[in-house]
């Protein structure tokens, strides 16, 4: 399977894994940032139109936990968290992730992987999740779209930072 929203990437890896694929136009460092630091988060991962983020925690440490919520505009709210097992800025960040309404079918583990040629950054998102019904249900939510909107956010934020 291979979606194409924009100029993400998606496709569907073995039977528990969906990777994403994005390139930008800046440093790795300032993507790192963008994805790391809260106050950047709240900029780009804002959710689809009508939605707001209001909870967004990162404690950016092994074994710290990051906790986003994004509320509708009818007042229905989204949230999801989870810990931080792997940082080597700006390289790389792996944690676990899990939805407040679990409709993708337990915790998931992404492992974000930014790399740098030529000042330009590509960043791939893999997740890995708990079965391949987890896998399958995670694609028929609006999560690529979702993704897709927010990188694209992302990429217009990335030079006003610069």
């Amino acid at each position: 399977m291979m979606n194409h929203a924009g100029n993400m990437k998606l496709v569907t890896s073995g039977d528990r894994e969906i990777i994403i694929t994005r390139s930008f136009d800046a440093p790795r460092a300032l993507v790192w940032d963008a994805y790391t630091k809260p106050a950047l988060i709240k900029r780009w991962l804002t959710g689809p139109p009508g939605w707001t983020f209001v909870v967004c925690e990162m404690d950016l440490r092994i074994g710290g936990k990051y906790r986003w919520v994004w509320r509708g505009p009818d007042g229905t709210e989204m949230g999801m968290g989870g810990v931080h097992r792997e940082i080597m800025a700006p390289e790389r960040l792996v944690n676990t992730q899990l939805f407040d309404q679990d409709w993708t079918g337990g915790e998931a583990v992404g492992t974000l992987i930014l790399t740098e040629r030529d000042g330009k950054t590509t960043l791939t998102n893999t997740i890995r999740y708990s079965s391949p019904e987890a896998r399958d249900g995670a694609l028929k939510t609006p999560m690529e779209q979702g993704m897709a909107m927010g990188y694209d956010r992302l990429a217009e934020l990335l030079p006003k930072l610069a």
